[in-house]
């Protein structure tokens, strides 16, 4: 199997293009990033690309599954707009162009809470894009909701906060369903996924990632 991977620097990604590279079942993994990755294998293709122009890369995204793992955070991008481009609208065209090229699997990372219809601007970009993406006819479409992540090495002073009060609601049975979830247990339920033989479309719900 051939392997699309866009999001492959971030903390979900680099699991799973990690373990897409050591899985024989895939015999290729191309990652689309916006610059050079450090990481050597015979399987390994990287493609370094402008998102903001899909017309010049969008030809490349030929393979079995899209794997789509990309975001940002608020204070990175700068505002919600720029969220949005790459949450989004970065997501939604690589998308669009493999279902185009004849990709008939594609996985997504999404978020616990996702709806079109949310108040919370995060929540509602995430429902957005689920949206967008039920429409695009993927024989087989995986949408992922995980709740918070424990990412190896963070030093992002809110996250190990945040995943430390919720780990203490767990510990007192509150909250369960938000219970954070190691990235690489996300990676690993999306390569299961996609090497199953479900078909439509599929909403993992973060109970349901680990089980699948």
């Amino acid at each position: 199997m051939t392997a699309l991977v866009i999001g492959a620097t971030g903390a979900v990604g680099k699991d799973l293009v990690g373990q897409l590279l050591k899985d024989d079942s895939f015999d290729r993994v191309d990652v689309f990033v916006r610059r050079e990755v450090k990481v050597s294998s015979p399987k390994l293709v990287p493609h370094v690309v402008d998102f903001d122009h899909p017309e010049t890369w969008s030809d490349l995204l030929t393979g079995d599954v899209l794997f789509s793992c990309l975001g940002t955070t608020i204070m990175a991008a700068g505002s919600q707009d720029a969220q949005w481009k790459v949450d989004y609208t970065y997501q939604y065209e690589a998308a669009k162009a493999a279902r185009e090229n004849g990709v008939l699997k594609y996985v997504l990372v999404s978020s616990i809470g996702a709806s079109s219809k949310s108040k919370i601007f995060y929540s509602r970009m995430k429902g957005a894009l689920e949206d967008a993406v039920k429409g695009l006819g993927f024989p087989g479409c995986f949408i992922l909701q995980p709740p918070s992540l424990v990412r190896k090495g963070s030093d992002r002073f809110g996250e190990k906060a945040g995943v430390a009060a919720l780990k203490a609601f767990n510990a007192i049975g509150i909250m369960r369903s938000w219970k954070p979830m190691p990235t690489e247990e996300v990676a690993a339920a999306m390569i299961r996924l996609a090497k199953s033989d479900k078909t439509g479309t599929n909403i993992i719900t973060s109970q349901e990632i680990l089980s699948v």
